[in-house]
């Protein structure tokens, strides 16, 4: 039984830094594709924000250069630092994570997500 459990969330102003994490359990992040998405207010979608899969790692355009993602293998544990926040990164920030090692941008490609931390800048 795949779970996926976020934390790391708050309240920041803009230009400030956040780091989320997400521990797996019954799942191992080296061998499958994982990211990030978010939900922002008012939205129905969600959108990707950044993907890694052994080794490479890949960023949506609006995030690039802000936002940094990593692996602690021992603790099975994937990070996101958020520099530089804005108020537009303000939503609810989800770790997903597929069966397979291709990456997609699709939310509607992840079978395994977490619950979910508020991010919110202002």
């Amino acid at each position: 039984d795949v779970q996926l459990v976020e934390s790391g969330g708050g309240l920041v102003q803009p230009g400030g830094s956040l780091r989320l994490s997400c521990v797996a359990s019954g799942y191992t992040y080296s061998s499958h594709c994982m990211g990030w998405l978010r939900q922002a207010p008012g939205k129905e979608e969600r959108e990707g924000v950044v993907l890694t899969r052994a080794g490479s790692s890949f960023y949506a355009d609006s995030v690039k250069g802000r936002f940094t993602i990593s692996q602690d293998k021992a603790e099975n544990t994937v990070l996101l630092q958020m520099n530089s926040l804005q108020p537009e990164d303000t939503a609810m920030y989800y770790c997903a994570a597929r069966r397979v090692l291709a990456c997609s941008w699709s939310p509607a490609d992840f079978g395994y997500w977490g619950q979910g931390t508020q991010v919110t800048v202002s």
